[in-house]
This record gives structure tokens, sequence and C-alpha cells, in this order.
């Protein structure tokens, strides 16, 4: 099912269907044709609402009067993207790389260098980090060690190393090297995968960084003689889209709320997401303990290692399939489960873990897509004829980004801007719309 012809008077040119292996060409000096304000509402504060946000302020022609609502009542990266492990890489666990993950590296790495430099502007206020303590929220540019775990495991990667993307390197190193690279390492095969262009991002400082940037681009805005730029955060629950039915007044509402979609009553149990509560838990090293090396890569493998920095790291992440517990805060019998749960299988690459001190637990509710041949992809696209109401505006989906919100949001970010703006859904590929085809089984 697509949904053509959208609205009267698209703020940017439609294009022909679009490729799944190229973004679309955005074009600032298209002729204006609304003659109002466009006012959009976008819903969830998270990878998938902040990228949307960036891309819709960036992409709109200066000239336009625009404003943005970004509704999250947690607050920005409250949920389930601010508590993600934050390890950035383009391949699934085998290494192999992902559909389009050279093009959703290249874009997520383009709003990563945004949102470093207005982290050091004057006005961000980043967590309790300050300008001079922070260099950004890059935890280190340690890159991220895959230990092989048996005899087909290692054939796989080994495999999948020898077709690596050139912006992501995959390098194989022998026991030796792997000591070299972090001492105390123990491989099971021998063998490990070191991708050392990955990087370990803390979530919640980005998403507030990438928050502080678009709040520029609407400074930058008033400065110029141009159309008046407004963007505004919004705290509270959204309890269902009937609410935007009654003002009237937004001309079109992005929802990216994650696994909260299913919140909403006019979509609950129609898409073909399902959800999944993960634990990660929070490990420091006591005073008299030797430190994390400084340069030591964290770790993919059964459990995954995050470093945060040398005396502190984060280790997860637990699978709860079918949980409707959107909550951050952890029980302690929870994460006494989810810390007998991982900290075995994290010991099994790093022995050294046994000697740290638990300190702590967060979750998030992930949405997790169908899986297809391309993998599990996200879905996007238009939704007013999914949703069978008579509409005021344009509803668009943005959702089911699983454990991989950081890699993909940049690029499907920029897309359902694109979209958004031009009112036509052919330029996001099709791939990321055919969901709209499947009956929901959920």
């Amino acid at each position: 099912m697509k949904t053509m012809n959208l609205c009267p008077h698209p703020i940017l040119p439609r294009r022909s269907s679009s490729s799944s292996s190229s973004s679309p060409t955005l074009r600032s000096h298209c002729s204006l044709t609304q003659q109002h304000p466009l006012r959009f509402a976008v819903l969830g504060a998270g990878f998938a609402g902040l990228s949307v946000v960036w891309h819709l302020l960036k992409q709109s022609p200066k000239e336009l009067n625009l404003k943005i609502d970004l509704y999250d009542e947690m607050g920005i990266g409250g949920g389930a993207s601010g508590i993600s492990g934050g390890l950035l890489h383009p391949y699934s666990p085998k290494v192999k790389p992902l559909w389009e993950g050279a093009q959703c590296w290249k874009e997520s790495i383009k709003l990563l260098r945004i949102a470093e430099d207005a982290s050091l502007s004057k006005d961000c206020k980043i967590g309790e980090c300050t300008q001079q303590d922070m260099k950004a929220f890059v935890a280190s540019k340690r890159g991220i060690l895959r230990p092989a775990m048996d005899m087909k495991n290692m054939t796989k990667l080994n495999d999948n190393a020898k077709i690596c993307l050139p912006c992501c390197r995959v390098q194989t190193l022998n026991n030796e090297e792997a000591q070299n690279l972090l001492p105390g390492v123990c491989l099971p095969f021998n063998t490990a995968f070191f991708l050392p262009e990955a990087l370990n991002i803390n979530p919640r400082h980005y998403l507030e960084a990438l928050f502080q940037a678009c709040k520029n681009l609407v400074k930058e805005s008033i400065s110029f003689d141009s159309g008046e730029k407004q963007l505004s955060l919004h705290k509270k629950s959204v309890d269902g889209l009937s609410e935007f039915e009654v003002s009237g007044e937004y001309d079109a509402v992005i929802i990216c709320l994650g696994a909260k979609v299913n919140m909403l009553p006019e979509i609950s149990g129609r898409l073909p997401l399902r959800t999944c509560r993960g634990v990660i838990v929070h490990m420091e090293l006591p005073d008299d303990m030797r430190c994390y090396p400084e340069h030591g890569p964290s770790i993919l493998s059964d459990a995954w290692i995050a470093v945060q920095d040398s005396r502190s790291l984060d280790v997860g992440s637990t699978w709860e399939w079918k949980s409707i517990n959107s909550s951050p805060n952890v029980s302690s019998d929870e994460a006494s489960k989810a810390l007998h749960h991982l900290l075995p299988k994290a010991s099994t690459i790093y022995p050294g873990i046994k000697d740290w001190v638990f300190t702590g637990a967060r979750a998030g509710l992930r949405a997790m897509p169908p899986l297809s041949p391309l993998g599990s992809l996200p879905l996007l696209g238009c939704i007013n004829d999914f949703i069978s109401n008579n509409h005021s505006c344009k509803y668009w989906l943005f959702g089911g980004l699983g454990s991989r919100g950081l890699l993909y949001h940049g690029w499907l970010g920029n897309l359902m801007a694109h979209a958004v703006l031009s009112c036509n859904e052919e330029v996001i590929p099709s791939e990321l719309t055919c969901w709209k085809n499947i009956k929901s089984k959920y």
C-alpha cells in the first residue's frame, strides 16, 4: 500500500521513487507554496525524534515560518535511547555489514560531529559535565573487539570480515595481538575481530548535545532575514492521536515513540513490532585495583562491555520479550537477576570484571521490528490510511529501531524529514515502507 499525493502544497519538490542505495537530494532553493506557518509535532525525544527535528529544521527553506513541538514526558533521551549501550558500528553480531550500513554510518557520524560542536558551545549543559572535563560525549575512541566463541562462529566471522566496509574496518587478531590491545582478555578460539573505527557513545549526553544543536539552528534563523523557526520541548505524555485532531493546529505529526507507540489507542496492536525490555548493569573498579587499559576496546560478545572510562563499565543486555514495562528504574530483584545473567558471560571474555563492583542498573523497552531477508529493518511511512480515520493533519511513523537506533537514526531521520516536507512517501526506500503490506500478527 503506497500513500500518494498526501498534501496539496509540498514544501520540498517531489521526486520519483528513491532507490535504497542513495539519499534523496535536498534543495533549499525550491519555491515556497505554503502561505501559512507550518507546525509539526514530533512525538518522542530519542534517537529517531531528535534526528527528525534536526533535519526538519535544516532542510526547510530559510523563508519558511516553521514551529516544531517536541513531546516526551521523560525529556531528552529519557527513554530507551538514552540508556542504550552506545556502541556504534555498521555490523551484525557476526560482523556482516548491515543493510545500507555504510550510508547509515556516514549519516550517524555526521550527526555526531554536529552534536559534538554544539556540546562545546557556551549554552550547552550536558548532565553533570562541564566543557572542560567532558570531551563531548564520546567515551573514548577505543574501537570494539569481537571474539570468536566457537569454530562455526569463527568461520562465519572470518568470511564476513573479508567483505568489511572501508568506513569501518574489521581486523583479524590472534591471541598475542589481542592481549597487546587488552591485557587479560580471554579468547576461547584464540581469534578476535577488531573494529578500530567503531565508537562508544554516551547516548544521553549525545542526545542532549543534538538537542542543543537544534536550538542553535533556531537561533541562527533569527539572526538572518528569513522565516521564523521555533522549537519547544513539552514534557508531557501523549495519550492518543485524537489530541491532535481536537486542536487541529498541526500540519503533520511524526510518531517516534519507540515501544511506547503501542500505548496509542489508534495504533496499539496494529504494528508488526515486538517489545523487549533490556537491563544494563553498571560496574566500577575499587580504588586499589588496576585501571582498565587507557585505550582498551569495548567488547561485543554474548554480553557486551561498553567502556565509560578507566574505572567504569556498562554491561548488557538482558532480553525480556513481550514486556510492557517501559520504566528505566530497575528493582533490586531485577538488577540481581540481570547481574547473575550477564556477569558470567562477560567474564568469559574479560575475567577481570569479576573484581569490579556492581553500582546500579537501568532498563529500556525496545521496539523490535520483524525479520526480513535484509535483516530487521525499521518501519517508516505515512499512516493516515493505516489508522483509518478522517484527519486534520498528516501522520507519519518512524519506529522499530530495535537495538540499532544509534546507527539508523541519522540517515532515516533525514529521509523522514524530506518525506514530511515534500509530502511524498516515495522518497523513503520501499524496503522501509513495505511493512504496511504485511498483516500484523502482534
